[in-house]
């Protein structure tokens, strides 16, 4: 071959692919981040500027790499450094201040569970198990019953997104016209509690597993609304109480296979009077979203978790084989709510 056809042959250097491609594949950030949330980094720059020494005395840590991964977080907006060894907050860093009302500091946990699991995503695009599984041989669940800091960790992300979901759904859907509305898999109550606090003519009915809803009327009663929530225990998988006029499933169904989510929707169902409806809250994949964000949430239910997000049309086959009919999609800041009826 001659040398200009050897030159003509050799890829051209798009200089923005490759920076961008090399932000996208970083991890270190993503882990220093991680990091410096866990120990609270943001919460001790609140009343201003500290030095590193200043930091690294309130969270104990070794001053000289605290230093090192707070410059290197400010080159990226994360932090800034005003002075030779003297931080302060950002807009971006505000976000992980406990007291911010959108705080994500909890979101961001670092767990070494999760990451052996993300290590082997690679088992997960051979097999179409999940990494986690392989990696630790049980369950995320089962994993986190036996080891309670990783579970306490992660709840505390769950309820982060949960603020955000609260905040993006409150004026998007017309809550007030609902007299009771049951919180299936509501958890410890947040998400509910918040709706009735904004809802004063909304009564509520949270049910889930007797362990989970074991901590649920301290958190309905710091929301103000215990007297206005009935709390069931249960499995959505069992009887599931009668007479709501709307039963929530948040962040339900992604969690399962087809066949499990099939079953939770007929359990639902069956509860439901001709009039009740059914609000489906979680990550949908649709071609054209903007945002990506249902896409990349169902990696990693293919990496951890095992279930899988899916698309408005796939909602809508779930919800016929169950006796309902998909009515409409209302978007939030956050996930979608899927309405759905019996058909």
């Amino acid at each position: 071959m001659s040398t200009a056809g050897a030159t003509r042959s050799r890829p051209r250097l798009d200089l923005g692919s490759f920076i961008r491609l090399t932000e996208l594949a970083d991890y270190f950030v993503p882990f220093t981040i991680r990091a410096v949330a866990e120990l609270g980094i943001a919460d001790q720059l609140i009343a201003g500027p500290r030095t590193v020494e200043e930091l690294a005395g309130a969270t104990g840590t070794h001053a000289p790499s605290l230093r090192r991964a707070l410059r290197a977080l400010a080159c990226k907006g994360v932090f800034t450094e005003v002075e030779d060894g003297r931080f302060a907050l950002t807009p971006v860093a505000e976000l992980l201040r406990s007291d911010h009302p959108l705080s994500l500091r909890d979101a961001y946990h670092l767990m070494p569970s999760d990451v052996a699991a993300w290590a082997q995503l690679d088992h997960s695009l051979r097999t179409g198990e999940p990494a986690f599984d392989h990696v630790h041989g049980m369950s995320l669940w089962d994993w986190l019953a036996e080891h309670p800091a990783d579970g306490e960790r992660f709840d505390r992300g769950m309820q982060a997104m949960t603020r955000l979901e609260l905040r993006g759904m409150g004026s998007a859907y017309d809550w007030g016209s609902l007299s009771l509305l049951a919180d299936v898999g509501g958890g410890n109550g947040a998400l509910l509690g918040g709706l009735l606090s904004q809802h004063a003519g909304l009564e509520g009915l949270l049910f889930d597993l007797p362990h989970v809803v074991a901590a649920a009327s301290t958190v309905l009663a710091r929301a103000g609304v215990a007297d206005r929530c009935q709390v069931v225990a249960g499995s959505f998988f069992d009887i599931i109480p009668e007479g709501a006029d709307a039963y929530l499933l948040k962040r339900i169904l992604y969690g399962w296979d087809d066949d499990g989510a099939a079953r939770v929707l007929r359990s639902v169902r069956a509860a439901m009077a001709p009039g009740s409806r059914m609000l489906v809250i979680e990550p949908v994949v649709d071609a054209g979203d903007p945002s990506g964000f249902g896409a990349l949430l169902d990696v990693v239910m293919l990496a951890v978790d095992g279930g899988r997000a899916r698309s408005t049309s796939e909602l809508g086959a779930l919800f016929a084989a169950a006796g309902l009919e998909l009515t409409r999609v209302v978007k939030t800041m956050m996930f979608p709510i899927v309405e759905a009826r019996p058909a």
